[in-house]
């Protein structure tokens, strides 16, 4: 049965399942930014520092340290990115599932009302007709 609350039911319905979608995605993003760190991190170990030879050797080794530091550098502004990113998602799933439960009371309010009512209407027809059925026997 429809009320009139159905096509909102159903708009909150679609913009919730589209803020699952954000929510997975961002989830997905996280896990992402938190394995590059990870790697990063072990390029960072198997970095080995040369402990003889020339001083060309010694500045690359240094240039290639000092990079990857950055690159973890970058790594953890994108990991705390991608958390803040997850939990805005979240927070904004939470509020578009709120709208849609709210939604979905008040259509089922709605119909509860009309069943009533219906039912209401059904049993004075009935009435009417055991009344003149009745009146007609006698």
């Amino acid at each position: 049965m429809k009320s009139r609350y159905s096509p909102l039911v159903l708009l909150k319905k679609n913009k919730m399942k589209k803020s699952e979608q954000s929510v997975l995605q961002a989830n997905a993003n996280l896990n992402s930014a938190s394995v590059a760190l990870e790697l990063s991190y072990e390029a960072l170990k198997n970095l080995s520092q040369p402990s003889g030879g020339s001083i060309k050797e010694m500045l690359a080794s240094r240039a290639l340290l000092s990079s990857q530091r950055d690159i973890i550098k970058q790594n953890k502004e994108w990991l705390s990115f991608a958390k803040n990113q997850s939990e805005q998602a979240k927070n904004q799933l939470k509020a578009d599932m709120l709208e849609y439960e709210k939604f979905q009371y008040l259509e089922v309010q709605e119909i509860k009302k009309e069943l009533y009512k219906t039912k209401v209407k059904e049993s004075k027809e009935l009435d009417e007709i055991a009344i003149m059925r009745y009146a007609g026997d006698r």
